[in-house]
């Protein structure tokens, strides 16, 4: 059974300021990604969505002259290391299974590969479920990170979610 729900995630207060850094309609976007691909590639829902939803808390504002720098960002850019410590820190502070923050984190960790010096990781269902998720939301120049939601939508698109994993898992249950 779930521990923590997206709600509880999405509301906390460390949450909300990392998702209004990186986006939160992309962020809630990759979530909704994830719930799909999640089931095509038989991952676990709840894991895929946390991390996806969580992906790109690590992100830093890069910006030069009062405007978001792509370009520098591009080069600096660290934030799936920094968002899979701070996630795996929220997440055990919400009282999540240490084992599910901790394939959380990695696949946040490990969700791009353009911090790496050779980009050819092999990548776990799960991770490969962000990963995908992300690309399928992203845009080009980093405009993924700049569309906008209400927080009245945004908590609207979270708790389908939350009733979506709650069904899936139920479903499960019922045919073991």
């Amino acid at each position: 059974m779930r521990k923590v729900t997206l709600e509880q995630i999405y509301t906390h207060p460390i949450a909300q300021k990392y998702l209004g850094r990186s986006g939160q309609a992309h962020a809630i976007a990759v979530a909704e990604h994830a719930l799909v691909i999640s089931e095509k590639k038989k991952v676990d829902p709840d894991t895929a969505v946390k991390a996806a939803l969580l992906h790109d808390i690590g992100h830093y504002e890069w910006y030069s002259d009062g405007k978001w720098d792509y370009d520098l960002y591009k080069q600096n850019d660290i934030h799936a290391i920094k968002g899979a410590a701070r996630a795996h820190k929220l997440l055990i502070r919400l009282g999540e299974d240490p084992q599910a923050a901790k394939a959380i984190s990695l696949a946040i960790l490990l969700h791009t590969d353009s911090y790496l010096p050779e980009h050819n990781l092999k990548l776990d269902p799960l991770q490969q479920v962000v990963a995908e998720a992300d690309t399928a939301d992203e845009e080009t120049g980093g405009a993924h990170h700049y569309k906008t939601i209400s927080q009245q939508e945004a908590l609207k698109r979270i708790r389908k979610l939350d009733a979506s994993i709650e069904k899936r898992m139920m479903r499960q249950v019922q045919t073991s």
